[in-house]
């Protein structure tokens, strides 16, 4: 979501803010801002890209030592240079992610101690309240500290003051924030991304912590206003993990990084004779005797990944599994049951739903908790009391492509540890499992071969306006996430059924104006399936089916067949979800749409 870099530094800050902006804008934004001093206050907003805000400070000449940069996402107040961060009070400059759920009342307070309000935001809240605080106790950092006690929300903030260059202070509470430790200088950001070109040394702030950054120092105290030490890391992520390469656009580029990240993330089994349950955890042997049921709780993209695990568990492992949309059971009298572990799902691990979502079943009773995540260092793997981090490596476009399947590879080697576990996986067919995992790498690379196929299709789509997917079983999630895929970054309207609801309503949509996309594996579901595509062209409609070698359709006055190049069995869903990500994004490319940054959208969703 919103993008946070600071930076206090003995040269020009400017170049280093906004090329930290430039490299969150992955996260989604509809304004940018930069606040720095220089002999006072000097504050650039644009409504534009970061180019534009970048060719805005280079006209008007804006340098300085020390400040603060923001890209934001709207939440309060529509999209505008008014509403755009910095916000400012006297000499105060802030920049903020997150929601201030009291800012109402904390407005009205302060109007009535004489301050203005210019915005619609509740981020302004926080400047009136730091020049407040600061006009009484005469010290930024616990003036800070004063007014975000008085907040009610999440947030993650930095702040500076005109009248001193060379403080800068952050805090965080529900929302990432990161310092970047260097020599003679030191920066904050929301990402470690945005800091790769100045250092790879991190130190990641917990709940509740506010820091204080000079060139040459740096001071932190926990929620309870205890001095902190937090641990210093190295960052793996280098610049090129982040640079686009040869690629016309991030997705396609993690598109095709999926044989590899896939591969990295089954690292730990490459040459193992079995999974065992370590992978997740010192503690995970112990849990995994006393659950006997699942809870997965995930939003979006995860929440597909979810729903596919689900099949799996039950069937492999045994054990009952239930899915839920983290956003809404967390505002649901759940039922409890203590000995369920609570999986969670996400890219990021910042989720704000999920780690909401967590927390609630934490205080509802369940005792166990496991997260899939592709970051490290996130709040959701802090939270959690075993971890699989899946290793996709930096995804920037917003539509997840990667990050996906690796979570779908995650799920398949929990099953397996659980199944094992309970006595479900004998050796040979855990063998065979392995075997057809390490096959993945090479067998998504054959997947991605067929895209000249795929963009012939895609040619055709760009000119609907409606779309139907289609999927039986285990692959019905899959189908929902091609739906999702195309919706996102083409602007399609695209639902997913499972294919046996055909009659129960979706049937009556089916014209030849509706293009219908239908995941066709060899399975048991298979002439279930057949069936319902006949019900498909007995309407009338076109029907784009992605079949295995082996699942005997054929092309016809109608139907468009491509046939997948491996059938991969349990693994399949990882396999059909390639062609569907090519769907969406070569439609997209015909259809003339931002396809790493779609409008309304954002990366890292923070905020409720």
């Amino acid at each position: 979501m919103c993008g946070i870099v600071g930076a206090v530094t003995a040269r020009d800050a400017v170049p280093i803010l906004i090329e930290g902006l430039k490299r969150l804008e992955y996260r989604g934004y509809d304004s940018a801002g930069i606040a720095v001093i220089n002999g006072g206050l000097r504050r650039l907003r644009s409504t534009g890209r970061v180019a534009e805000l970048e060719r805005l400070a280079q006209a008007g000449n804006v340098s300085g030592t020390i400040g603060i940069a923001h890209t934001r996402w709207a939440t309060h107040g529509a999209p505008s240079e008014t509403n755009a961060h910095p916000h400012v009070s006297g000499g105060i400059s802030v920049v903020h992610n997150g929601i201030i759920e009291n800012h109402e009342e904390m407005r009205e307070k302060l109007r009535g101690l004489g301050y203005k309000f210019v915005s619609d935001t509740d981020t302004e809240v926080i400047a009136h309240l730091v020049h407040l605080h600061l006009a009484q106790c005469g010290d930024l950092f616990d003036a800070v500290r004063r007014s975000l006690h008085e907040l009610v929300g999440a947030y993650a903030v930095a702040v500076i003051n005109e009248t001193d260059d060379t403080r800068l202070i952050v805090a965080r509470m529900g929302a990432p924030l990161l310092l970047g430790l260097g020599d003679g200088q030191n920066f904050a950001a929301s990402d470690a991304s945005a800091l790769i070109q100045v250092t790879q040394r991190v130190v990641y702030l917990e709940e509740g912590d506010c820091a204080e950054l000079t060139r040459d120092h740096v001071r932190i105290v926990d929620a309870a206003g205890q001095p902190a030490t937090r641990a210093e890391q190295i960052s793996e992520l280098t610049a090129e993990a982040v640079e686009l390469g040869p690629y016309r656009h991030y997705m396609q580029k993690e598109i095709f990084e999926q044989p590899m990240a896939v591969a990295n993330t089954l690292e730990m089994v490459t040459n193992a004779r079995a999974v065992v349950p370590q992978i997740f955890g010192s503690k995970a042997e112990e849990i995994f005797n006393k659950i006997n049921r699942l809870l997965i709780l995930a939003c979006g993209t995860s929440y597909h990944a979810g729903m596919v695990a689900r099949y799996w568990i039950e069937a492999v492992a045994g054990l009952s599994c239930s899915v839920e949309i983290a956003s809404e059971y967390r505002y649901r009298e759940a039922f409890c049951e203590p000995d369920t572990l609570v999986v969670t799902i996400s890219q990021s691990g910042e989720t704000a739903d999920t780690l909401a979502a967590l927390q609630y079943a934490k205080q509802r009773g369940h005792r166990y908790s496991l997260t899939i995540c592709n970051a490290p260092e996130s709040a959701l793997v802090r939270a959690s009391d075993l971890r699989f981090l899946t290793r996709a490596g930096p995804e920037i476009g917003v539509a997840s492509t990667k990050a996906f399947t690796t979570q779908l590879v995650a799920l398949v080697m929990l099953t397996m540890a659980l199944a094992k576990q309970r006595g479900r996986l004998t050796t040979e067919p855990e063998a065979e499992l392995l075997h057809a995992l390490r096959h993945l790498p090479a067998a998504l690379t054959h997947v991605l071969a067929i895209e000249p196929q795929i963009e012939i299709w895609a040619e055709q789509f760009s000119r609907k306006e409606h779309m139907l997917f289609l999927g039986r079983g285990i692959h019905y999630p899959i189908a929902m996430e091609g739906a999702l895929k195309l919706k996102e970054i083409s602007y399609i309207h695209a639902e997913a059924y499972a294919a046996g609801e055909l009659k129960h309503g979706p049937l009556a949509l089916v014209d030849r104006n509706m293009p219908v996309v239908a995941v066709a594996p060899k399975d048991s579901l298979l002439e279930k399936l057949k069936s319902n595509l006949q019900e498909v062209r007995a309407r009338g409609g076109e029907l784009y089916v992605l079949a295995d070698q082996d699942a005997r359709i054929v092309p016809s006055d109608g139907v468009h067949v491509i046939q997948m190049p491996d059938h991969a069995g349990l693994l399949s869903p990882i396999l059909h979800t390639v062609p569907l990500q090519l769907l969406a994004y070569h439609t997209a490319l015909h259809r003339g749409t931002d396809v790493d940054k779609p409008r309304n959208l954002a990366k890292s969703v923070t905020v409720e």
